[in-house]
């Protein structure tokens, strides 16, 4: 059997920007996802701690030590320039592999989003 558990979270980013006019994804300065193990295109879960919306979109990395976090497309929409989001992924893997799996949790600055 196989389950679904957390890969990896991003925890409390602000919003730096939101695209409207944009095909879609969220841009994630390039060195939170590296520490966080997300790579391009990954879907990717968005929790708004201020609106209470939870979209899934995918991966863009945006420019190092940027701090930048940018929704893009339709899901601009969903938050504002300042809001705290958590980003989450997931995977699957065997129940027995699951018990004894560690995500990789980031926690950067609040303020900047830059890693500490």
């Amino acid at each position: 059997m196989q389950i679904q558990v957390v890969k990896s979270k991003i925890h409390r980013v602000k919003v730096t920007g939101a695209a409207l006019n944009y095909i879609g994804s969220i841009t994630i300065d390039e060195d939170l996802m590296e520490a966080a193990n997300i790579i391009q295109g990954e879907k990717v879960q968005i929790v708004n701690n201020d609106n209470g919306e939870r979209l899934e979109t995918y991966c863009i990395p945006g420019p190092r030590k940027s701090g930048e976090i940018t929704l893009n497309g339709a899901a601009a929409r969903k938050v504002s320039v300042g809001d705290t989001l958590i980003l989450i992924t997931y995977a699957f893997m065997d129940i027995e592999d699951a018990k004894t799996f560690k995500p990789c949790l980031v926690f950067p600055d609040e303020a900047t989003n830059l890693l500490k």
